[in-house]
């Protein structure tokens, strides 16, 4: 183990005792974001913070009253970021096939308590069956993802304010908008998804790095996103008119019945 993954796992075992202080079962704490993708820095101009998603099992008296299912990020003191997602709610959404949700079922970077590893291990199993079901559908979140980077480049949202009025734009969006192109174009063109989230050609993971350091002018920034973003929306047209209607629902058969075996042994463990 490298000093990279030294630190990512300190950190991922912040988050996970963080995550069971909040008294809800945890079922598994993943790493998200660019440590997933081999895009994070460790600078002296830029250290990327390490964000997970911690999926919970709702109670059993919670289940049967329907209250709410949890969904909400906590914001930890240093600014890192954990998502609280009930099972329910984080199955459902791989059903959507939005990358920044099923990046995780392929990360290195995860911690659970041993009781539910067989079924983590499973749904692994599973992940890239999962990802391929529905291609039209995976082509049509990133498409979206990018038009929602390049609209966010500009805006001053409140945690980005101080780049904004410093740069002009925030070269993350940017980093973004061009890491989804390049995925886009090695997904559909056959290539594994986890080879797609960490393959990066030397040229664009260049543009990436000087992107996240905000290293381009203001002009050059606009028109790296316009183009990348444009060039998205046609592949994804293209790729859409043609296999549209391709769906396989047994992964999502098979991921429904990992949910309840899970939730039966979490049920069963609280009556007992």
């Amino acid at each position: 183990m490298d000093d990279r993954d030294r630190y990512i796992y300190s950190k991922l075992e912040e988050h996970y005792n963080e995550a069971l202080g909040f008294g809800h079962e945890v079922f598994c704490v993943v790493v998200q974001g660019s440590q997933n993708y081999n895009l994070d820095l460790y600078t002296d101009e830029y250290k990327s913070d390490v964000d997970t998603k911690a999926i919970l099992l709702p109670s059993f008296d919670s289940f049967c009253k329907g209250y709410q299912p949890i969904s909400t990020t906590h914001v930890r003191a240093n600014n890192e970021h954990i998502d609280l997602k009930d099972m329910r709610i984080m199955f459902d959404t791989f059903k959507k096939q939005n990358v920044n949700f099923v990046e995780i079922l392929f990360s290195d970077y995860f911690m659970l308590p041993d009781e539910y590893r067989d079924f983590w291990m499973e749904i692994r199993g599973l992940a890239e069956d999962l990802v391929h079901c529905h291609r039209a559908q995976t082509v049509k979140t990133m498409a979206g993802m990018s038009m929602e980077k390049l609209k966010a480049l500009t805006h001053p949202y409140p945690t980005i304010i101080d780049k904004i009025e410093k740069y002009g734009y925030d070269g993350k969006q940017l980093h973004h908008i061009i890491r989804i192109n390049e995925f886009l174009k090695n997904y559909i063109s056959g290539i594994p998804f986890k080879k797609c989230l960490t393959m990066h050609s030397p040229r664009l993971l260049k543009m990436m790095q000087d992107a996240k350091l905000n290293k381009y002018s203001l002009v050059e920034a606009k028109e790296l996103a316009t183009e990348f973003d444009t060039n998205t929306k046609q592949i994804k047209c293209d790729f859409v008119e043609k296999h549209e209607c391709e769906f396989n629902p047994e992964p999502y058969r098979k991921l429904d019945n990992i949910k309840v075996e899970v939730l039966k042994q979490w049920f069963r463990k609280q009556l007992v």
